[in-house]
């Protein structure tokens, strides 16, 4: 079997349907669909039964108490049968070649992993591209695992975290950290549904500290392979510039001092940001924004970038 999709289920019953309707017209017709109902107490767990039970030969449901998107992902990961592996969250879907497209670009190139951009949809209609990677960097991918396919040979023994969120950049970046090669297409070919609640989009600003405890789990990871520019990579983006920036913009007691532990660890991690080399390897945009957030002067930061925008 050519390609595996894991899907976790919790709480869509609205947006279920359209989702698994992607994967069914999908023009890669070698492939099977993992849903994975996580306890939903809505109809989604009887929906996804419904669609198994119309094409056995492409789905197969299965049901656990719930647990969390990770847990979820984990209990279909040794069911897979694909040579490849992809992932798609339930309220989302995907362009009917999406998979066609990235498994063939993998194929091509002989690339472990292949990703694409994503399109962000509205419930208005409107739609916004994001670009799956905004840097030159062979690690610039990692976030979400849901715009990639994986060659399932590189994952031998590879899990999500459970109970922390960010667990899919973790996969991602462990993926990416395996990889000997990727291939990127860019074309919006999934389609993220913006207006959810999501770990990305959240006003939780006490679990976006768990970022910290994802990077503790990568440093000894890419210590040991010699790559430690590359964890510094990972600091300075995903939480001195995204998490903090994101987290300025809550402005509650929690957030500020969610924000400070965010400052502290990545100055522990590079105490001098100007002689870290993947600083110095970012635009000078970006740049500015993480020197602001480093020095304690991340509103400034987002003013700026509110005054860029309205030009």
């Amino acid at each position: 079997m050519k390609l595996s999709v894991i899907i976790p289920v919790y709480n869509v019953e609205k947006y279920l349907a359209e989702c698994i309707d992607s994967l069914l017209n999908q023009t890669l017709r070698d492939m099977e669909i993992l849903l994975v109902d996580d306890g939903s107490t809505d109809a989604s767990g009887q929906i996804a039964d419904d669609y198994a039970a119309r094409r056995p030969d492409m789905i197969r449901c299965l049901h656990v108490t719930n647990g969390g998107q990770g847990r979820a992902r984990n209990f279909a990961l040794p069911l897979a049968r694909g040579e490849f592996l992809g992932f798609v969250d339930s309220d989302d879907w995907v362009e009917p070649s999406m998979y066609e497209k990235l498994i063939a670009a993998a194929e091509k190139s002989g690339a472990d992993i292949a990703a694409c951009d994503f399109l962000e949809r509205y419930a208005d209609g409107s739609e916004n591209e994001v670009p799956g990677a905004f840097q030159d960097h062979p690690l610039s991918f990692a976030g979400s695992c849901c715009n990639k396919v994986f060659r399932t040979s590189l994952l031998s023994g590879l899990r999500f975290p459970e109970g922390l969120w960010y667990e899919d950049f973790y996969y991602s970046a462990m993926a990416l950290i395996r990889a000997e090669k990727t291939a990127y297409l860019r074309e919006p070919l999934y389609i993220y549904r913006r207006g959810q609640p999501s770990t990305m989009h959240n006003t939780n600003a006490r679990k976006n500290l768990d970022m910290l405890q994802i990077l503790d789990m990568l440093e000894p990871e890419l210590t040991a392979r010699g790559r430690r520019g590359d964890f510094e990579f990972f600091v300075i983006n995903h939480l001195l510039l995204d998490t903090i920036s994101r987290l300025s913009r809550q402005r509650t007691p929690e957030s500020e001092d969610a924000i400070k532990k965010c400052r502290a660890y990545v100055r522990e991690k590079i105490p001098k940001l100007q002689a870290c080399e993947s600083y110095r390897a970012e635009s000078r945009n970006r740049r500015i924004i993480m020197a602001l957030n480093y020095s304690g002067q991340e509103k400034l930061g987002q003013w700026i970038l509110k005054v860029k925008n309205a030009i």
